[in-house]
């Protein structure tokens, strides 16, 4: 994910492609191949895992051409596992993956069965292009490239203000400002080992997975006016 920092300002370059950013796509392509499904998961969505205790009841759904909810009567198929399941980060495809786009992984099966996910996963990007030329840029201004270990933990607000501080602490002509503000930013973001594992300077849990973060540069070396 990126985020460009320009005068101040969060300018959010991408967006994160999840089972629920998704959900529709990936539903309507489980409706065209129900096969891809196996006989544990069903296409529909669920607000919450259905108990066979439940059969015979109304229960709100959505389908792959709803954006809100509706009531159906709950019948046997509907006991499967759902394609998607959780909320926010804790949302997965399949009960295995938290990401829809993405390259390799041809082999990806679901725990314990010969259902493969790679047929849900798209390869085509999103692509956002952004005109250097339509702005006067100051040293300070950077896009800023992270992996999911820096996100996870660390918001834009709290990137930008890791930029800021670090940034301000070097001449604007120091070629190493960036490649220490990409520094602090991996450092903070997994933390300080503890008697209970990795933790922020919130005490919170640092990041478990890998980062890695790439601070550009947008503005050419100068002075501030």
């Amino acid at each position: 994910r990126a985020i460009i920092i320009r005068n101040g300002e969060i300018i959010p370059m991408s967006r994160e492609f999840t089972p629920e950013t998704e959900r529709q796509r990936l539903q309507f392509l489980a409706l065209l191949r129900p096969e891809l499904l196996g006989k544990e998961f069903t296409h529909l969505e669920f607000p919450r895992r259905i108990q066979p205790k439940e059969l015979g009841k109304k229960m709100l759904y959505r389908d792959q051409n709803m954006n809100g909810w509706a009531y159906k009567k709950i019948e046997e198929d509907d006991l499967k596992f759902p394609l998607i399941f959780g909320e926010g980060k804790k949302a997965r495809m399949m009960a295995t993956i938290g990401v829809t786009r993405g390259l390799g992984d041809h082999d990806l099966k679901v725990f314990s069965s010969n259902i493969h996910i790679k047929p849900f996963l798209s390869c085509f990007p999103e692509v956002r292009v952004y005109d250097l030329t339509q702005y006067e840029h100051c040293p300070d201004d950077v896009l800023v490239l992270g992996t999911d270990g820096l996100w996870d933990v660390t918001n834009d607000k709290e990137v930008a203000a890791v930029v800021m501080e670090v940034l301000t602490s070097y001449e604007p002509n120091d070629p190493c400002r960036y490649t220490m503000v990409a520094q602090e930013l991996v450092v903070r973001s997994r933390g300080v080992l503890k008697e209970r594992g990795w933790r922020l300077a919130n005490d919170k849990l640092g990041s478990g997975d890998d980062i890695s973060v790439f601070v550009i540069p947008l503005g050419g070396p100068g002075n501030y006016t």
